[in-house]
């Protein structure tokens, strides 16, 4: 059997490794890894190869940015000629970014099966980018690895026939139990004179934050005013970097005490920082499943999540963008003093275990 996996940008690379992994020892399975280049920083890409250890990619796309069509369209454009030498098995593809969806069609329309990896998740508004990709993806593949019971429901609420539904857990949770020691052993949060729990995790990238300039400078404000509170770190993403200096609030923010602007880290320094946070404050649905995983209370930047069994298992509010509940919420945890430690079902690193073992069956 012959797998193409397909990686296009930060998430999907700590989903894709664990699996990689599992299948090595398996020579009845040739595995290559197609890195479609949508995330090319080196911060965003090329560190998280040595931090996950994952194989050099075998063909990379170098795509590059752009707007959702350009980038959906070129990634198209260039992954057919792949599928068409390579002649396939199975695509296996991971999470919800424009990647996901790109390859996801050039497959299916060559009647390639296609396996998706984290499907079913829903947030149920489809404003959000990822939100398209993710129902399309999961109504064109033939094997849905779910990483929650929530996620087997929303796709038998679709339509989707139960014998292409598989509970698996979640992939993602495979990376973080099998590096956070390592990254703990970094002790990353030195770097600016903190010790844990000294200081929150702020991550911030989605478009409808970061693209409206007056959301974004209203947000901004928000996190100064907790940043007051308890010092905030900030590894900003490139999207919101380019969206912030054009604002023109940039430069002002790099002088703010309390907020510590940093650019991306990669995934072990950045695992150890958010594990050994107070509190994070993220629009980023990764983010709030990790932050479950590791005890940290979470604030969630938006009304709705993909994740819903991270705000009942309790580690995750709901906030919005308005600064009166974040900071009353950002006050609450500070004043609380616990720290809520939760492992909801299949969240056991066996995830990529379970996979294999349905792939190879």
């Amino acid at each position: 059997m012959k797998i193409i996996h397909v990686a296009g940008a930060r998430p999907n690379f700590m989903k894709i490794a664990p699996i990689l992994k599992e299948l090595s020892p398996h020579t009845d399975v040739t595995s290559l890894l197609v890195h479609t280049g949508q995330h090319y920083d080196p911060n965003m890409s090329d560190v998280f190869f040595t931090d996950l250890k994952l194989p050099r990619p075998d063909i990379n796309l170098e795509v590059g940015s752009g707007s959702h069509a350009e980038q959906t369209a070129q990634v198209m454009l260039r992954f057919e000629p792949v599928i068409m030498q390579e002649k396939p098995d199975l695509v296996l593809v991971a999470g919800d970014v424009n990647s996901t969806l790109a390859c996801s069609l050039v497959a299916a329309k060559l009647h390639i099966p296609i396996a998706h990896v984290e499907a079913g998740l829903r947030s149920f508004d489809n404003t959000m980018p990822e939100e398209i990709n993710r129902v399309i993806t999961d109504v064109l593949s033939d094997y849905l690895f779910t990483p929650s019971r929530y996620a087997d429901e929303n796709l038998l609420n679709q339509g989707v026939q139960k014998d292409k539904i598989f509970f698996v857990g979640n992939v993602m949770i495979d990376s973080l139990l099998g590096a956070l020691e390592i990254a703990r052993q970094r002790q990353t949060w030195k770097r600016w004179g903190y010790a844990p729990n000294e200081y929150a995790v702020l991550t911030l990238h989605r478009a409808s934050n970061v693209d409206d300039m007056e959301k974004l400078s209203d947000l901004v404000g928000t996190v100064i005013e907790a940043a007051n509170l308890l010092p905030v770190i900030f590894p900003i993403h490139p999207r919101t970097l380019r969206q912030l200096d054009a604002a023109g609030i940039l430069l002002a923010m790099r002088n703010i005490p309390g907020l510590i602007l940093t650019e991306p880290l990669g995934y072990l320094d950045f695992l150890c920082i958010l594990g050994d946070a107070r509190l994070a404050l993220t629009d980023s649905g990764g983010i709030q499943a990790e932050t479950t995983m590791l005890g940290v209370p979470c604030l969630t930047l938006r009304w709705n999540t993909e994740w819903p069994e991270t705000v009942s298992q309790g580690t995750n509010h709901l906030v919005g963008t308005d600064r009166e509940p974040i900071l009353s919420e950002f006050q609450a945890i500070l004043e609380a003093g616990n720290r809520p430690a939760t492992r909801p079902e299949g969240w056991d690193g066996l995830a990529a275990h379970r996979i294999v073992e349905i792939l190879r069956r």
